[in-house]
């Protein structure tokens, strides 16, 4: 298990989303992960820490699909 101070950098992932939101669980294959729609790429959360962080996200509401949740390059 995580302690609290592993987790503080992705604080700001589970907090109630903004309309639209920045952060998204994006299911794509047999990967899940979380999706910054400013950036338009995967952010990057520690493998290890992703199962807790994706636990915090989906009990904060944030959305989940597994439709691309960017949008197109160039």
């Amino acid at each position: 298990m995580s302690s609290r101070a592993d987790l503080a950098p992705w604080a700001h992932l589970w907090q109630p989303p903004a309309s639209p939101p920045r952060w998204v669980i994006w299911t794509a294959g047999d990967d899940t992960m979380v999706f910054d729609r400013l950036l338009n790429i995967p952010a990057p959360v520690a493998g290890d820490l992703l199962p807790e962080v994706l636990r915090r996200m989906r009990r904060a509401g944030a959305p989940e699909s597994d439709d691309y949740p960017g949008r197109a390059c160039g």
